[in-house]
């Protein structure tokens, strides 16, 4: 039996991150993810993928993000269990939680906080004739090299971030890049919009748009071209890849099994308080839960951990009086949150 405080489920970028906030608490925390590595989705999915929207970074790579998040968490000691799915949550009569995984392995912890992002995932996919037959290829779900695609021609298909992020990113290193969106409108962030169109003004992008690809031609050993239809004209384009990035379709696993209100395939949780969900104990933060106004950023599931954090430490710890204080006063090993030592630290600070 592992025996830990918190038991997170997911080793994506807010699970770690909820490790460093725990820690702070001084609680310890043990990690269960399916993957063979830490990172989820920005590990296994897009590696190289640039991000933009973390404080205090321009622009940072998924990869690079997931390594930073590892440096901050290792002075806390953070267990893992990978490779492995949490399969069932058993609630014990002290409050505390045992939770097992497919492989047996059995975890202790007095909360479970659940950070599986969108949980398990596969691509959609359009719906192409020869698709299938085209994988591997020259038809890609995801970029995780994007090295492959340098001085070659690709054509991606899409409208939400993902479509437009690697469309700026490949523009830089292929020799050319169609994208193609059924909408004039596009889903994703104005900046990352603004970047597509002025790239198409220099000529490394050519956008197609309303469109959509509607057939694959091709070899028997690889992918040629695509048929873009637009205005009711067809087209033919040749490629020697084909992305489409139409999102992910998420499923929740054995954790939909868990007796936990779930709301579109996410889990519902009180975000007036603390994230927690219709199971006192269990909370999700992250991509996998929803509430009114949720966002679906890395930022806020930042946010969400942090909250967590210290519902948690309160949970644990009735009736002592918790006072934050701010990293840049107590540091990082000397903060546990009592009013007598952040007294003394703001004390030593001020002399």
């Amino acid at each position: 039996m592992i025996e830990t405080d918190i038991i997170i489920i997911g080793a994506g970028p807010t699970g770690l991150f909820a490790v460093f906030e725990a820690g702070l608490l001084k609680l310890k925390c043990h990690l269960i993810d399916g993957l063979p590595q830490p990172g989820g989705q920005l590990t296994e999915l897009y590696p190289k993928k640039p991000i933009f929207d973390i404080p205090g970074y321009p622009s940072v790579g998924a990869a690079e993000l997931i390594d930073n998040l590892m440096e901050q968490i290792k002075q806390f000691q953070p267990g893992f269990t990978l490779n492995e799915v949490a399969e069932t949550v058993e609630k014990l009569e002290d409050g505390t939680f045992i939770v097992t995984t497919n492989k047996g392995t059995k975890h202790h912890g007095k909360a479970v906080a659940i950070a599986g992002g969108l949980g398990s995932f596969e691509p959609r996919k359009p719906e192409l004739e020869n698709l299938a037959f085209y994988e591997d290829k020259g038809v890609e779900y995801f970029v995780k090299k994007p090295e492959m695609f340098a001085g070659k021609k690709i054509v991606i298909a899409g409208g939400g971030d993902s479509a437009l992020d690697w469309s700026i990113y490949l523009a830089e290193i292929a020799a050319e890049v169609h994208l193609v969106h059924r909408r004039n409108e596009f889903r994703g962030a104005l900046d990352s919009v603004e970047k597509v169109q002025v790239l198409k003004d220099q000529g490394k992008i050519n956008l197609i748009t309303p469109a959509e690809v509607i057939a694959l031609k091709g070899n028997d050993e690889k992918l040629e071209a695509v048929v873009i239809e637009k205005d009711g004209e067809q087209s033919e384009v040749a490629c020697d890849y084909f992305i489409p990035l139409f999102g992910l379709t998420p499923k929740l696993g054995p954790i939909a099994n868990w007796g936990l209100e779930i709301e579109k395939n996410a889990i519902k949780v009180n975000n007036a308080l603390d994230y927690q969900t219709n199971i006192p104990g269990i909370y999700a933060i992250g991509d996998v839960n929803t509430y009114p106004g949720k966002l679906k950023l890395i930022l806020c599931g930042f946010h969400e951990a942090t909250l967590m954090c210290q519902s948690v430490y309160n949970m644990m710890n009735p009736g002592k009086k918790f006072v934050l204080k701010y990293t840049t006063v107590s540091g990082i090993n000397g903060f546990d949150g009592t009013r007598k030592e952040a007294e003394k630290a703001v004390v030593k600070a001020i002399d």
